[in-house]
Formats: C-alpha cells, structure tokens, sequence
C-alpha cells in the first residue's frame, strides 16, 4: 500500500504541502503552473531580526562541519533554495528575494522589519522561531507580545508553519484571510555526505531524544523510565545528553540503571559528531508530546535509525508506524523492544522513512513545496 499521511482539518482552512499538495480556498482553485525552471530558480531569504546566528549565504549545501550553521530546522529553508539566513533587515532586502521572517522575543524586532521589507516591495510570510505547542502558548500569554503577533500575522502576505498544530493558529489568528502552509523542516538526505549510516553490527543500545527534565510535555522522565526497562529486558545499552550539570546527574542516580549500562553526554558537540554518536543505536527513544516540528526525527534519519515514540512533524510524516501519536507508552515500550531485539525490522522501518522522507522532507521536495507556496501568493497579489 502506498503511503498516504492526513491531518483532520477544517476545509478551506490551508494548504498542506509535503503531506498531499491540496488547496483548500476557492480562489486557490485557479491552475497553478510551477515549471521546474521556476522551481530551480526560486531563491528564498531567511530573516532572524537581531537574532545570534551568524548570517549565511548558502550558494552551496555545506558538508558536515562546513559553514557558520548547518543546513537543519529553519536555516534548511534557506539552504534547500541556495538562499540566505540574515539577521540584518537591510542585507535581507538586498538578496531581492521573498523572506521568511521569524517572530522571536519579544516581536519588536520582528515588527519593525516586516515594515521595512514591506516598504521595499518584498513578498514576505511568517513563522514563530519556536513552534511547539508549549513554547507559542508560553510566547503568546503576554498582553502586549500577543498584540504584536496579531497584527504581524495580518499584515503579512502569509504564514509558513513547521507544524500542523501551528498552521491552524496562524489560521485562526489570520480569521479569513488564506495563505497558510504546514510545510515541513527539511533535512539534507539526497547528499551522500549527509548520510550517517553505520552498519548494524557497529550499532547498540538506546538514545533517549529528549534532555528537558522541567518541561512537562517532553516526558522526559518517563522516558528515561521506559529506556531502563527496555535496559532490563534486552540488556542493551542507554545513551542522554545531559547539559545541566550536577543537578540532572543526581536525579539520573535515582533511576539506578545497571552497572555500566548508562552513557551520559555532558559536553557540547559538533553538530556531526552529534550525529555520529546518534548512529551508533540502534533506536531513537522518546516520549515528547509538544507537537514541535522534530528535529529529533531528522536526526534519526540523517542516521538511519528509527525514530520511536515522539509527535513531532517529521515523526509523524518519515516514522508514522512507529511515532506517539495516538499510541499509550506501553505500546510504544512494546515497538521500542521488538526494534531492539530484530535488525530486520529495523531495516525495513529505516528504508520505509528513508522513502517517506526523500518524498516529503528532502532539500528537493521541499524546495518545490516553497515554489509553489509562494507562486500562489504572487498569484494572490497580481
């Protein structure tokens, strides 16, 4: 059966790309020819508004360790269209290009230049930086921030959400106008150089996703909880990242895992290093139920490993057989330890999200995804 990945939503309300390209509004209706030229041609510029990311100009995919940032969660939006990521308004305007500008802070910032490059005649849409459910309910329950990100959402000529849950309030807070697309993170999988892949006999035990302990719906506890029986039954490995120092370790000796089985991660690392220490487990464990966009699951497949138990959007669309969504933890200990114990299930769920992925999440599919987002909008605008 061929794959098919659908969100409930109310009709006219956006245009998914990435899962099923489908226009919901009546004047979307209208014959949108994208050539592949056009597609080719589409150049897309990122804007931070005084952000701390270094400004980037990605003419090329950098390899692993290259560049000021790697091409991952919003800076692949720029890397995917050879575009640029820009912390600077005037520098943004000057790529001539449509922008995608992040909401962060507290909006000024982000206010100000939606009026800039409005003034300069650019097509820009909007996302917040942070898009899990529990970071915009934490953004949005200030007075004046919520103010501001009224009006910025208005005023723009769209909306991109890494997150389906995130579309729907860009949807709502934008009443009748359209122009919201879910269109997902992408990640590099097409570039051989971005592919982390060890062989199965060079893998072992357990990574655990999350490391937010005060964070409620990360569940980090209880996954931690999961990951030990898991340790018990199998005896494999557990491998975390703890970066909050003494406190998190005196919580981990509570745990009381077997001698030697637990590996903790206490120092900071290169993206690439990170991902090589990902790809030597056989499994990607976690319980997170904060809807995020999942970078989690993008790592997990720039590794090709499974992604088990998350919600994000990319678990959703690469790991669907295997991610939270809908499913009680016991069934997801359950999935988790028959991934464990057969390498030949775990090959086949790799190769399954390899492809869902390369369809969906891909520099290539995504970039063609923006190029008609935004050929819709100049449309809109004619």
């Amino acid at each position: 059966m061929g794959f098919r990945y659908f969100f409930v939503i109310r009709p006219r309300a956006f245009v998914i790309f990435g899962i099923r390209s489908r226009l919901y509004s009546h004047e979307s209706r209208v014959n949108l020819t994208v050539t592949s030229n056009s597609v080719g041609e589409f150049r897309l510029t990122v804007l931070n508004p005084r952000g701390r990311d270094p400004e980037q100009e990605f003419r090329d995919l950098p390899a692993p360790g290259e560049g000021a940032h790697p091409p991952i969660n919003f800076h692949a939006f720029a890397a995917c269209t050879q575009g640029a990521f820009h912390h600077n308004t005037r520098r943004a305007i000057a790529e001539n290009t449509p922008v995608l500008l992040l909401l962060r802070g507290d909006f000024r910032a982000s206010q100000r230049a939606l009026a800039d490059l409005k003034k300069h005649g650019r097509t820009v849409v909007v996302s917040l930086k942070e898009t899990g459910l529990h970071q915009i309910a934490q953004q949005l329950s200030n007075r004046a921030r919520l103010s501001r990100f009224m009006k910025i959402v208005a005023q723009a000529d769209g909306c991109i959400a890494t997150t389906p849950e995130a579309a729907e309030i860009y949807q709502s807070a934008r009443w009748r106008l359209r122009r919201v697309a879910f269109i997902p993170t992408p990640y590099p999988l097409e570039d051989q150089r971005w592919n982390f892949c060890l062989p199965p006999d060079e893998q072992s035990g357990i990574f655990v996703g999350t490391r937010e302990w005060d964070v409620p719906s990360r569940n980090h506890f209880v996954a931690l909880l999961v990951a030990r029986q898991l340790c018990d039954a199998t005896g494999e490995p557990v491998t975390l990242v703890n970066l909050d120092g003494y406190k998190a370790r005196r919580l981990l000796t509570e745990l009381k895992f077997p001698e030697g089985k637990l590996h903790v991660i206490e120092k900071w690392k290169s993206y690439p290093n990170y991902l090589r220490d990902v790809a030597r487990h056989k499994i990607v464990l976690q319980l997170d139920r904060s809807h995020v966009p999942g970078q989690v699951a993008g790592d997990a497949l720039l590794c090709r490993i499974p992604c088990v138990g998350g919600d994000g959007a990319i678990e959703r669309i690469a790991f669907s057989k295997t991610c939270g969504e809908g499913r009680a933890i016991t069934e997801i200990a359950s999935m988790a330890l028959d991934l464990l114990k057969n390498a030949d299930l775990r090959g086949a769920v790799v190769s399954e999200s390899e492809q869902r992925a390369l369809e969906h999440l891909s520099f290539q599919a995504v970039r063609s995804q923006l190029a008609k987002f935004f050929a819709q909008l100049a449309h809109a605008q004619g």
